[in-house]
């Protein structure tokens, strides 16, 4: 299955996130933008995480060290 992370899936996400966060990112006060900006980060990580990443890591593929 195709994992790439592309703007159809991010926005899915995006879509996906707690509305407080969409808002969030809007409002005058610094500090709640960057609690927003957090929130928003953590869901487009966790949903990556939860469908197996955006596709640039091969489970079979050896470590380089």
């Amino acid at each position: 299955m195709d994992q790439r992370l592309d703007t159809r899936r991010l926005s899915s996400i995006l879509r996906d996130a707690p509305a407080w966060a969409r808002l969030g990112l809007t409002l005058p006060d610094p500090g709640l933008r960057e609690r927003a900006a957090d929130a928003l980060a953590a869901t487009i990580v966790r949903r990556l995480a939860e469908s197996g990443g955006a596709g640039g890591e091969d489970r079979d593929q050896l470590p380089l060290l």
